[in-house]
């Protein structure tokens, strides 16, 4: 029993030590056919959105689904913490470690092992109970140093995920005025015309190139920024991903005497991060159930653009090839979108809303670039 014991406790602090190093430290993915961090997050994340799911009231379901993150985050430190414990306390237990109690005649069982054990992670220096011999002070000695080197880690840990989910965000926000909310590739391309600075979208995509290569290192680094969603509902990474990757569908076979060399080289980087994401939370690529951009709808985009001054190419061999683009990277953001409950946003849009900068409690829909060109309270501005 007491070697069962050793074993089982010596284990939980390796593993616990190279899990919490391979998911703080190790600014890389990490592959193994066993990570506990990773069994944490799928038996977590399946439970709390089948909760989520079947709340009534979308305003709720969304609310729920944007505290997994940051309790998960919570979660997983605890896990971790109380793990050692259990650790420390039963190696104690098992070797026998000689303690000092408050009555000499005191119970020596598991539970007093397991209460020196917090004490001692936590530094709390009671004192009513602690080692005696030399082994069981090295003991709490390594345990006190775990208990310092944890919380260390999550003072260092917390303020860089905040600033990675920062940037994140800044540049998603940035979407709202460009491309609606929730944004699409036909408002992004439509306002960019109606401007009169088609040309200008050079350097936007450069802007989204590197966004996605942050978005692709952020995320393979630490995981858990994928379940974090965005301040608006209506908004989310994988949204502006998607969209991103449509306008450079469009624009590289579906725009007259466009430069396409900016969008071929945002689209690589786009569609990498889309495959390396799913990859790195195990979700296998599906095909939408319903075609995102029916010929109807690329009947419309193209009128619309053709009222904005902007020729699009047409015939079944140009409808192909958007066809073949669009299959490159939609079956890995479809797989995304339904493990993290994200909903993708339309490439041409059936309705439009008020865009998120239009919005206010206390005053109605500021007239603007909200609806398509053609509309009655279409303005724009470049």
């Amino acid at each position: 029993m007491e070697i069962l014991g050793i074993l089982l406790a010596v284990g939980m602090i390796a593993g616990i030590l190279v899990e919490s190093f391979e998911t703080i430290v190790v600014p890389r993915r990490v592959v193994h056919r066993f990570r506990y961090a990773r069994l944490y997050y799928r038996l977590s994340w399946f439970g709390w959105r089948f909760v989520a799911s079947r709340l009534p009231n979308a305003k709720w379901r969304e609310a729920m689904l944007s505290w997994f993150g940051p309790l998960s985050l919570i979660g997983l430190f605890l896990s971790w913490v109380v793990g050692l414990i259990l650790a420390f306390g039963i190696l104690h237990w098992s070797i026998h470690s000689p303690i000092t109690t408050p009555n000499e005649n005191a119970d020596r069982s598991l539970g007093t092992y397991l209460y020196m054990s917090g004490v001692t992670f936590f530094t709390l220096g009671y004192g009513d109970v602690c080692p005696l011999a030399g082994f069981g002070r090295a003991l709490a000695v390594a345990e006190t140093g775990m208990g310092f080197g944890f919380l260390a880690g999550l003072i260092g840990y917390l303020p860089l995920f905040s600033q990675a989910f920062s940037r994140r965000e800044a540049t998603i926000a940035l979407l709202d005025a460009r491309a609606g909310s929730p944004p699409s590739a036909a408002q992004m391309l439509l306002r960019l015309a109606h401007s009169g600075h088609i040309a200008k979208i050079d350097p936007f995509l450069a802007e989204w190139e590197r966004w996605c290569a942050e978005l692709l290192e952020s995320h393979l680094s630490y995981p858990l920024l994928s379940y974090y969603r965005s301040q608006h509902y209506n908004q989310s990474w994988l949204a502006a991903l998607t969209v991103i990757l449509d306008t450079c569908s469009l624009i590289i076979v579906g725009i007259k005497g466009s430069e396409s060399y900016q969008a071929q080289l945002t689209f690589a980087m786009a569609r990498h991060a889309a495959v390396d994401l799913g990859l790195v939370i195990y979700v296998s690529p599906q095909t939408p159930k319903a075609d995102r951009l029916p010929p109807e709808r690329l009947r419309e985009l193209r009128s619309q653009m053709r009222h904005a001054g902007i020729e699009m190419h047409e015939g079944v061999f140009v409808d192909g090839q958007i066809a073949q683009l669009r299959g490159m990277y939609e079956p890995f953001v479809n797989g995304l979108a339904d493990r993290l409950l994200f909903r993708l946003p339309e490439i041409v849009p059936e309705r439009l809303s008020a865009d998120n900068w239009q919005r206010s409690p206390s005053m109605p829909r500021t007239p603007g670039i909200g609806s398509l060109p053609g509309a009655a309270d279409q303005t724009h501005f470049g």
